[in-house]
């Protein structure tokens, strides 16, 4: 994972081409100003199942919860996850016929390296404001994805946020990055940091 000051410079490269540059208040760093957008939003009434497009492409997403209607939602780290389209579209090119929220995502995005994005850094997506937690996750059973393509994408390169603003969000909402993070986060228990970052090691995530 590049480090800190490489994700800031390229934060710049593509703020200064878009001319759309900013400064963070609380750090002084500079910011993507529309550095994503929100291309799907979905959820699932059930843990451990893909996820299903809102087809009015808006979502209400609380404090202390995530997303209203998501089984995923409630009072831990990980109540709002990402995947970006491109992402999604690597699954495709091994053969998978996939779409939004098959990978179980709550939000869609596309423009936007998120692995890249350190733990703690503090998004605006729509109305809401929400916390990089968690980069990643460790699969304890594989799911139908994986037996399809004896792979699966969101392990590595999925992310979790947890909620600091509630609000709304739409399809075709930008992401901007507000602060950057410096690895941490107070929601976060230390031990499901290390147990991806183990895996990681171990090149078995």
């Amino acid at each position: 994972m590049p480090v800190l000051w490489q994700i800031r410079e390229e934060a710049d490269e593509m703020t200064t081409a878009r001319g759309s540059e900013r400064r963070c208040d609380a750090t002084g760093a500079v910011c993507a100003k529309a550095a994503g957008t929100v291309t799907s939003l979905n959820i699932s009434k059930r843990k451990g199942t893909r996820k299903t497009p809102l087809e009015s492409g808006t979502a209400r997403i609380l404090i202390g919860s995530g997303v209203e209607g998501d089984a995923h939602a409630g009072d831990w780290h990980r109540q709002v996850s990402f995947l970006a389209e491109e992402s999604i579209e690597k699954a495709r090119n091994m053969g998978l016929d996939v779409k939004e929220g098959d990978f179980a995502e709550n939000i869609t995005t596309e423009g936007i390296d998120l692995p890249s994005i350190p733990v703690g850094t503090l998004l605006r997506v729509g109305e809401t404001e929400l916390e990089i937690s968690q980069i990643g996750k460790v699969c304890h059973t594989r799911c139908a994805i994986y037996h399809l393509a004896g792979d699966c994408i969101f392990p590595r390169e999925g992310i979790f946020s947890v909620v600091r603003k509630e609000g709304a969000v739409q399809v075709g909402d930008s992401i901007e990055v507000l602060e950057w993070g410096d690895g941490s986060c107070s929601a976060t228990p230390q031990e499901a940091l290390d147990e991806v970052e183990a895996a990681r090691a171990a090149g078995t995530l």
